[in-house]
């Protein structure tokens, strides 16, 4: 199940990043083509904060965190190697999505968003992802977490 992890995540930083370097360089900053009026158009955005721009311009705050939660959640999954696919889709998603965009935060100082519903902010691939894994998340703690089978394993990173 670790490799379903491993997979999902570098395909959502692969589709991230391809779908991001195809923006920046098919469009210049703020361009935007209308796909269906008034409701969905491909707009070429820079986000220098985090969700909503909030935190704009605090660039190491917004690489620090969601390192060290893409590191926390890649430490978890590694320490529970036998639980349902579920857990392994969330952390994959997360991982890819968390991952795909601290590389554009770390390599341009902004991340590079593209879907605009017109009436929510811009986003991208990664951030799909992310709400995603959220979801998929909560439906693993719901109906497949059991907190009685945790133990203190230490965090194998092998």
């Amino acid at each position: 199940m670790k490799r379903l992890w491993c997979l999902i995540s570098l395909t959502v930083i692969t589709i991230d990043q391809a779908v991001k370097y195809f923006i920046r360089h098919s469009y210049e900053l703020g361009e935007s083509t209308k796909l269906i009026d008034g409701l969905f158009s491909i707009t070429y955005v820079r986000n220098h904060g985090a969700a909503f721009s909030i935190m704009s311009g605090e660039r190491a705050v917004l690489t620090v965190i969601p390192l060290v939660v893409v590191a926390l959640g890649v430490c978890y999954i590694l320490r529970h190697p036998k639980e349902h696919f579920t857990m392994y889709l969330s952390g994959g998603l997360l991982t890819g999505g968390g991952f795909s965009n601290l590389i554009d935060r770390a390599m341009l100082g902004y991340v590079t968003d593209m879907f605009d519903l017109q009436f929510w902010p811009v986003f991208n691939v990664a951030d799909i992802a992310i709400v995603a894994g959220c979801g998929i998340l909560v439906v693993y703690i719901l109906f497949y977490f059991d907190s009685k089978k945790r133990d203190n394993r230490e965090c194998d990173l092998r």
